[in-house]
């Protein structure tokens, strides 16, 4: 229905006041009528600039009782005038703007408004508690989170759970963007769930330098293209902030349930968030339909007791972590959540860090619970659209962990990372005086606390005197502008420069050597990054990882060195004065702490299955609206029949995909012409001459989150993977993309799968067959449909934007009718 608000216009109506009152016409039936009536009661539109119209619209429409669209236009209007250093368009309110500065905020008045019809689409919100209901099991920190996004509002949820739920934010880098805007078109173009939940930014290979290379112009195309098409509330362009940065600092609120299209998406764990990487298909679905599912997975605890010294932050806390348990070991296939006393001695920041590299530790994602250290950190925020869905979980004291270790936060000291495995970790002590040709400060893992303490050390150490040598690089990068902003009002830009650092823009930079800054062959590197794996920083490069504080003492001298002396010189005074709300304060207000809760209803998804109107309420894409863009082939019979080639533990998805190609491969032939070309130079031959099926080890697919890896499998012909274990967010790339993927963990069967031996796999009896000896292997359901459709793309040409609804309620269904037959109906994923 039509509400209408007349108004008194100072003047006659200009194009650009037409094309804001139609805005609230068309978008949220709201019409501001011009009239000629003189009457005092009628209210008055001035003829001054748009941003001066914002401002008397905000108040004509806050006393039309229209509130929701008035808080919409104030934040139109602070996104105007604010710096472009936070994001914003940095006009002058009273200033004249030029037609196109006009029309950029015209975009904005209609980004924002259908915003609201976005939240209007979504899912009611979720019903909370304030005390555990009587006779409900405990719960982990995770679970809670799953549980209160759990669509069927169970209330309860336990590991091996099928859930299907909502999903608050979706994340994306310009590069990931890529791959999911090919997903997008070939479903034909379906719509995304909420224009203002995608967070796009640009970090991975963008930089001013490349700025004529054709395929980086092509990715920015493609993310501006992507904010005009969806009508995105936040997008701020390329170079803003690496894509977790300003996410985790001014977006992730407490509670939220968050997937992205990038390995450490688990960084925003720091603030409470329950946030999963996943490959590009499987985070193009929750895009368009907003929501996805999950089998519950395990959680292992560490508790944190104690407080660390002075300066060592949480890249040396997960370090020591690392050390002390290893990565791909307790962590993988698991959540792990952080607790403890120690966690009040622990920064929002530092917690960052810790959350950002528990990817590296192996797990599926890192999360802190929310605590009054988390709440005055949300709560500085200036915009309260980004405070204001905040729900505080904690995880029940009798809740059940796989396992249980405690670290202690008064042992760590400065470790480093020896190359190429981030669990290689020694006392920095170990390795001083190695020589070393760069020094680089920055990627997602380091926060603005790290590099504030840098800054604190090159300034200590230029007053001792000292100088940097000549030889050697030196890179800073910011993790974001407003990070940037404060490091030149703080001086430390100016120290970092007298140190011999180049100040970069915010972006990935050397920690994956796909853009302007790559390390040369041979050079050994000491990196505040989070993974140094083969080839990581560029071809032939050695990093080494260590914390921003230690790489700054290591700069002067290019060699390793400790930074204990600089640490124990720290003005830890001035450093909490700088850092403000990050230091423990009395609080003016806690943290209410609640529960998830189910709903009393009578009949659920496992008693029938939806009909297809109910499921599918979008019409499905036929071939023709795919353009026949999909590359994946289907199985076309149960029986796969192959020669084994054997690899090892720990094969990498840098590995599998190198980060050179990725920006100029498209097809699955054309990254497998590269699949581990630098540390298994035969593989791809060897595929060619029969050798299709892969027998690994542990963990296989580790590291970052590129799909690319499967399709670089798919791609040189391999027909299966069989592992003793997947890394997690591998694991469900493999079904989404069409390649069997199987986990068996029997020793004999890895005595008799050698190198060359003729193997036999059939999938309805769920058997591998190596001469006359056989093994079983648990396949799902689902991905045993997804394997033989060829993998989500095609699931989700058969049910639409339903496609998780049915296949869930199937899955349940297969389970239930088998239950007593004697076969595991456990989902790895």
């Amino acid at each position: 229905m039509m509400l209408t608000i007349e108004v008194r216009p100072e003047s006659g109506i200009s194009a650009t006041t037409d094309q804001l009152l139609s805005s609230l016409r068309n978008i949220r039936k709201i019409n501001v009528l011009p009239t000629n009536n003189s009457y005092a009661s009628v209210p008055s539109l001035p003829a001054h600039s748009i941003l001066k119209q914002l401002q008397s619209l905000c108040s004509i429409l806050s006393a039309a009782r229209h509130e929701r669209e008035a808080e919409t236009l104030k934040e139109v209007y602070s996104l105007a005038v604010l710096d472009t250093d936070f994001g914003g368009l940095g006009f002058k309110a009273d200033k004249n703007l030029s037609p196109k500065e006009e029309a950029q905020v015209l975009f904005l008045v209609s980004a924002w408004l259908e915003s609201l019809n976005s939240a209007d689409r979504s899912k009611q919100p979720v019903k909370l508690l304030t005390t555990r209901p009587e006779g409900r099991r405990p719960m982990t920190l995770s679970e809670k989170i799953f549980a209160a996004h759990d669509i069927e509002r169970r209330g309860e949820l336990k590991p091996e759970d099928i859930v299907r739920v909502d999903v608050d934010w979706v994340i994306a880098s310009e590069l990931s963007w890529s791959g999911m805007k090919k997903q997008y078109d070939s479903l034909g173009k379906p719509g995304i769930f909420r224009n203002d939940r995608f967070w796009l930014a640009g970090d991975h290979v963008v930089d001013p330098r490349l700025k004529n290379v054709p395929l980086v112009k092509g990715l920015i195309s493609d993310s501006e293209t992507a904010r005009d098409e969806f009508h995105m509330t936040d997008y701020q362009g390329m170079n803003y902030t690496i894509m977790h940065t300003e996410f985790s600092r001014e977006r992730a609120q407490p509670g939220m349930l968050i997937i992205g299209s990038d390995s450490h998406t688990c960084s925003a764990g720091s603030l409470g968030c329950l946030a999963i990487g996943l490959g590009v298909a499987d985070v193009t679905m929750p895009l368009i339909t907003g929501e996805t599912w999950f089998k519950v997975p395990e959680s292992v605890n560490i508790r944190l007791i104690n407080g660390p010294s002075p300066g060592i932050g949480g890249k040396d806390v997960i370090l020591y972590i690392m050390k002390e348990l290893k990565r791909n070991t307790v962590a993988a296939e698991r959540v792990v959540e952080f607790t403890g006393p120690g966690l009040e001695y622990l920064s929002c920041d530092a917690r960052f860090a810790i959350a950002n590299m528990t990817t590296e530790f192996g797990g599926i994602t890192g999360i802190f619970p929310a605590d009054q250290t988390t709440y005055d950190f949300v709560n500085q925020r200036k915009s309260p659209r980004h405070k204001k869905d905040s729900h505080y979980f904690w995880p029940d004291e009798d809740a059940t962990y796989v396992a249980t270790y405690t670290i202690d936060l008064a042992k760590v000291e400065s470790f480093v990372a020896r190359y190429p495995s981030p669990d290689d970790v020694v006392p920095i002590s170990e390795v001083e005086g190695m020589h070393l040709d760069g020094c680089f400060i920055g990627a997602c893992t380091t926060a603005e606390e790290d590099l504030i303490l840098a800054g604190m050390i090159l300034d200590l150490g230029l007053k001792r005197g000292l100088r940097p040598v000549k030889a050697g690089k030196r890179k800073v990068v910011p993790g974001s502008l407003p990070i940037l902003h404060k490091l030149k009002g703080l001086g430390f830009v100016e120290i970092y420069e007298q140190a011999g650092f180049e100040v970069g823009i915010p972006g990935c930079s050397y920690c994956v050597g796909m853009g302007a800054d790559k390390a040369d062959k041979g050079e050994v590197w000491l990196s505040s990054q989070n993974r140094n794996f083969e080839n990581r920083m560029g071809k032939g490069a050695i990093g080494n990882l260590a914390s921003a504080v230690s790489v700054a003492a290591s700069s002067f001298g290019m060699k390793v060195t400790n930074p204990k002396s600089f640490l124990d010189e720290i003005d830890v005074e001035r450093l909490n004065e700088i850092l403000g709300h990050r230091t423990k304060q009395t609080p003016c207000k806690s943290p209410t702490y609640v529960e998830p809760a189910g709903d009393n209803i009578s009949k659920t998804s496992d008693d029938a299955s939806p009909s297809t109107s109910e499921a599918n309420p979008t019409p499905t894409p036929t071939p023709s609206q795919t353009n026949g863009t999909s590359e994946q082939t289907s199985i076309s019979s149960d029986i796969l029949c192959g020669k084994v080639q054997v690899l090892g533990d720990f094969i990498d998805t840098d590995a599998l995909a190198p980060a050179e190609i990725f920006i100029k491969c498209k097809t699955n032939k054309e990254f497998g012409e590269h699949c581990l070309e630098h540390t298994h130079p035969n593989f791809r031959q060897r595929v060619k001459d029969g050798y299709n099926i892969v027998v690994a080890g542990h963990a296989f697919g580790c590291g970052s989150s590129r799909e690319n890896a499967v399709s670089a499998l798919l791609g040189v012909g391999v027909i299966c993977v069989i592992s003793k274990s997947f890394a997690f967010i591998y694991g469900r790339n493999q079904p989404n993309l069409g390649l069997l993927g199987i986990t068996i963990t029997d020793p004999t069967f890895y005595e008799a799968a050698k190198e060359e031996v003729d193997m036999e796999i059939d999938l309805a009896t769920r058997k591998v067959k190596v001469g006359n000896e056989e093994w079983g292997f648990v396949l799902s359901q689902m991905e045993k449909e997804l394997i033989k459709a060829g993998g989500i793309t095609q699931a989700f040409e058969k049910f639409g934007k339903g496609l998780f609804e049915v296949m869930c309620t199937q899955v349940k269904k297969t389970v239930k009718e088998e239950e007593g037959c004697g076969n595991d109906k456990g989902l790895r994923w």
